[in-house]
């Protein structure tokens, strides 16, 4: 388990960082490719978009992890954080962003928006916010096969969260 805040200086940083190798130029011509019907005016404005997402991701990690502290969670959200975290710092990914700049973190950003989204499957929602569109557009951009494999990433997570549970559960319960 991570420290209090999780990684999120470390994604801070590497946001910066890929901003500073290609800059939005990289995130246009990728898009521009994965929007070919899009003239330069839409391609712009979801570069825009996809920047405010990209720059996101750190606020719904903290205010995740806060909402898993506030509801006394934290063994389930913060392990489920983690793994959206360690994905977003691995250098190399699905689409790296040591070499696609702020394109490489767009899948970055749609696992963690993934993980988020799971979390809201409770039995009461789990932040007050509708993340369905910012992981369409995502989707949109990284293309099906890239979202696929992200989808399967963040059902995987679940899973080892939920298995790590129980298997805490039983060592509690024969100690009892």
């Amino acid at each position: 388990m991570t420290d209090h805040g999780g990684r999120i200086p470390d994604i801070l940083a590497i946001i910066e960082s890929a901003r500073v190798r290609g800059g939005t130029d990289a995130l246009v011509r990728f898009i521009a490719k994965a929007m070919p019907e899009a003239n330069a005016s839409d391609v712009k404005k979801a570069a825009d978009t996809a920047l405010e997402v990209i720059e996101s991701v750190p606020v719904f990690l903290a205010r995740a992890r806060q909402e898993g502290e506030n509801r006394a969670l934290s063994a389930v959200v913060l392990p489920l954080l983690d793994h959206a975290e360690l994905y977003y710092v691995q250098p190399l990914d699905l689409i790296p962003e040591m070499t696609q700049g702020l394109p490489g973190l767009l899948d970055d950003s749609y696992l963690v928006i993934r993980i988020i989204e799971n979390l809201d499957k409770g039995p009461e929602p789990f932040l007050d916010w509708d993340l369905d569109h910012p992981a369409r557009f995502l989707q949109r951009l990284i293309g099906p096969v890239v979202a696929q494999r992200l989808d399967t990433i963040a059902h995987d997570a679940m899973v080892e969260v939920s298995d790590q549970l129980s298997e805490l559960w039983e060592r509690m319960a024969h100690q009892a």
